[in-house]
């Protein structure tokens, strides 16, 4: 059989510093947040990648086709965001980082910045961290205020990144945000982009992700009351079958 192939199309190759990662990892902290940027600094696709190996899946989003891989360019703070809806199966987390360590070449970058959802019980007001592979890097971060992550577990692209690029002299660093649960989560993803305001100065806003995030926990505790309330009515009428 042949062997299967990661498939990519990039049509403009914008010189830039840095290069921002979005794959879906917990509370899907890191996909949420990228997309957010894509589509609130209005940036230009620039080029995309999908694998042979995953499910086809794609998104549509204002009647546009959103691809499961997407490269995109704001040309105003000259970033490059890999922004991915495509969740990867384990074991794809190294074909992943070297999409985005290719994008990284092919652009010039030195630097690439990842982002995360890290596990806490205590996500209402979700607190923000970081780690850099350059010493620069993390004296901006603590003269910013913000506090390195200074324990705890990271696995799948985060991970693979940080292990990956600086054997390519490419510097990493890596912001992560409280998240309480596997679900979409707004606020955490809204604390990352806080983060990333404070660190590129780009003057996001990111109190639309809070309202989303609003909207969605309300939708979220409609449904739980919803399906509790269904479960009593089958409680109850399997209770009247007995008696």
């Amino acid at each position: 059989m042949p062997e299967k192939k990661r498939c990519c199309e990039i049509w403009k190759k914008p010189k830039v510093p840095i290069v921002i990662e979005g794959f879906p990892g917990f509370g899907l902290v890191s996909t949420i947040a990228t997309g957010f940027l894509v589509d609130h600094l209005q940036c230009e696709q620039i080029g995309r990648y999908w694998f042979d190996e995953t499910q086809p899946t794609l998104a549509i989003h204002a009647c546009k086709l959103i691809d499961p891989i997407g490269v995109y360019y704001n040309k105003k703070y000259n970033v490059v965001i890999v922004h991915s809806i495509s969740p990867i199966p384990a074991g794809m987390e190294w074909k992943a980082t070297e999409i985005v360590i290719e994008v990284a070449k092919l652009v010039g970058a030195k630097k690439i910045i990842t982002s995360e959802g890290v596990g806490s019980p205590e996500a209402d007001n979700p607190q923000g961290f970081f780690y850099a592979t350059n010493d620069a890097d993390k004296k901006k971060f603590e003269k910013l205020g913000i506090q390195c992550l200074g324990e705890g577990i990271i696995v799948g692209i985060t991970s693979s990144i940080l292990l990956r690029a600086p054997q390519e002299k490419i510097d990493v660093c890596s912001l992560f945000a409280e998240t309480h649960s596997k679900l979409p989560d707004s606020k955490a993803a809204a604390k990352i982009i806080e983060l990333l305001d404070k660190y590129l100065g780009m003057k996001v806003d990111y109190k639309p992700l809070l309202k989303q995030a609003a909207e969605f926990e309300k939708k979220i505790r409609n449904v739980i009351e919803k399906t509790n309330e269904t479960q009593q009515i089958k409680e109850k009428k399997q209770i009247s079958y007995v008696g």
